[in-house]
């Protein structure tokens, strides 16, 4: 059975206790915008592939990963371009994840040629990934094809005996996941729909291009 530590107990201790899992390779459950994730340290390919065993996930499929702050993006990715620039202004912290060109850094069981990144609104999300000093993956903390958990004690009963450890910081709001885009290639791609509109994100670029004189539209 993991370990259950509730966020808003000892905060110091639950981070470092936190921090000492997922360098020995653990898998933890933890708190996001809507859902409970699953977290490894995406640079231990080991640790990545536990995900897709414990989800039962296809293979082709790329992870997302929760960042805290855009110096840790840069390490991540090959290149911001305009477009990214844009909606990481205008949306991030919150519930819009883009695709980039992974850097050489990510190893190749976390993306598919591309790799989505998110900052997320929760601001605890994002403290405990700071405190981290790494980003996390973020899969859903379920079954593939099951319905994603908004408590500890759902992902217990679901996952508990394949996981190290679950943060429990109370209940997750659900509702819809994070719209998923693909500003690599102009025109940028609607992937997934979700919390945030296709149409306020066109409109977003298209504002941005009129005041920059470029086109990232297309």
């Amino acid at each position: 059975m993991p370990q259950i530590l509730k966020i808003d107990s000892n905060i110091k201790a639950v981070y470092t206790r936190t921090k000492k899992v997922l360098l020995q390779g653990g898998v933890i459950a933890f708190p996001t915008d809507t859902f409970y994730g699953l977290g490894v340290d995406p640079f231990n390919r080991e640790a990545v592939d536990r995900i897709f065993e414990i989800k039962g996930r296809e293979k082709n499929k790329p992870l997302l990963l929760l960042i805290s702050s855009r110096e840790q993006l840069e390490a991540l990715v090959k290149e911001i371009n305009p477009a990214h620039s844009a909606l990481m202004r205008k949306f991030w912290p919150g519930p819009l994840t883009l695709l980039f060109e992974p850097s050489s850094a990510i190893p190749e069981n976390v993306s598919a040629g591309r790799i989505g990144i998110r900052q997320p609104g929760n601001s605890m999300t994002r403290d405990l990934i700071s405190a981290l000093g790494q980003p996390l993956t973020a899969p859903s903390a379920n079954l593939a094809g099951e319905s994603p958990p908004t408590t500890a004690k759902q992902v217990d009963q679901s996952l508990g005996s394949h996981l190290d450890l679950i943060l429990d910081g109370g209940t997750c709001p659900g509702g819809e996941p994070s719209t998923l885009v693909d500003p690599v290639e102009i025109p940028i791609q609607l992937i997934r729909p979700g919390a945030i509109p296709f149409c306020e994100i066109e409109m977003e670029l298209r504002g941005n291009s009129k005041t920059a004189h470029t086109e990232i539209l297309g």
